[in-house]
């Protein structure tokens, strides 16, 4: 089964903010969650319904409706700035 990926506009204003680099790294990562949305490293972020992964010193927080099959990005940013 493969989830389809949303990306909020937000998100994906923040993703092209960043470098190159590492906006690819974070499309390789997004596009390997349609596949395995809870490959290993995933964190499920605490009184929430938001799981959480890493992509070098950058975070993707994401929320997935296994019911509907969708994997919906909310914020990404570096790992000292997307907590807050």
């Amino acid at each position: 089964m493969t989830y389809i990926i949303e990306i909020k506009p937000s998100a994906a204003k923040q993703i092209r903010k960043l470098p190159q680099n590492v906006q690819e790294q974070i499309a390789l990562t997004i596009n390997n969650l349609a596949i395995e949305p809870r490959p290993n490293g995933v964190k499920k972020l605490s009184n929430s319904d938001l799981y959480r992964v890493r992509t070098g010193n950058y975070r993707i927080i994401y929320q997935i409706q296994d019911n509907v099959l969708l994997i919906t990005v909310v914020p990404v940013g570096h790992r000292t700035d997307v907590y807050s």
